[in-house]
């Protein structure tokens, strides 16, 4: 398992690509001081936004329809750990006052051009958000 890329991925170098070419400045895997374990794909540290992209398999798209037909018990229980690490990273981040979004691999794949305006959006709505408080 070690060959197997945890950060800059082939869909979150596209990603990054795209954010750049709209001149969206955000840190890239950005590790927040209180975490030791965890980093944040896209982030903008100082409006506490995050955006994480993940893969399917990973983190348990269609986990519950996926389940039986994993090969293994081992891949199963991995993946269900993942998925509630997952959810537990999102509510401590929320806990702190982070605004969080998590984008699927297949929807980078499948529209690239959707998923970044959701990106970008998010991270629109999200900053304006952090200026009128």
């Amino acid at each position: 398992m070690s060959k197997i890329r945890g950060r800059n991925t082939s869909i979150e170098k596209i990603v990054f690509s795209q954010l750049r070419r709209e001149k969206i400045y955000f840190q890239k895997h950005y590790r927040p001081r209180t975490w030791k374990t965890f980093t944040i794909d896209i982030a903008l540290p100082r409006k506490k936004i995050a955006v994480f992209i993940d893969g399917d398999f990973w983190h348990g798209y269609n986990f519950s329809k996926r389940k039986n037909k994993l090969p293994k018990k081992y891949w199963q229980n991995k993946i269900e750990e993942n998925i509630i690490r997952d959810k537990h990273h999102r509510a401590q981040l929320k806990g702190e006052g982070w605004k969080v979004l998590r984008v699927w691999e297949h929807e980078v794949i499948k529209n690239l051009n959707a998923t970044m305006i959701k990106i970008i959006i998010f991270l629109k709505n999200s900053e304006e958000k952090v200026k009128l408080c």
